[in-house]
């Protein structure tokens, strides 16, 4: 399963997104504002893969020092690429 996640980590829908991925031992995928997650820190427990929209992240200005060393980039076409292939997806939160 894949778990799309756009607000951040400080909004109930943020949470409520990631709580769900933790639940459910899903991927995450970052996008928007929820790049704010990949910070490190933030995201300890999850046991799916994690994505970030590279674009976002480099709209919001962060960088790979701020970041847990797991997150895996990923454009729009890999985004398209991890939802086709998913069984199920779930979002946005």
């Amino acid at each position: 399963m894949l778990i799309l996640i756009k607000n951040g980590p400080d909004t109930p829908e943020g949470k409520r997104g990631l709580q769900l991925a933790l639940d459910m031992c899903a991927d995450i995928c970052l996008l928007q504002n929820a790049v704010y997650f990949a910070q490190k820190e933030r995201l300890e427990g999850v046991c799916g893969k994690v994505y970030v929209l590279e674009e976002d992240k480099r709209l919001r200005g962060l960088n790979a020092d701020e970041m847990e060393k797991d997150i895996l980039p990923l454009d729009y076409d890999g985004l398209v690429d991890i939802m086709d292939s998913a069984d199920k997806v779930a979002g946005i939160f």
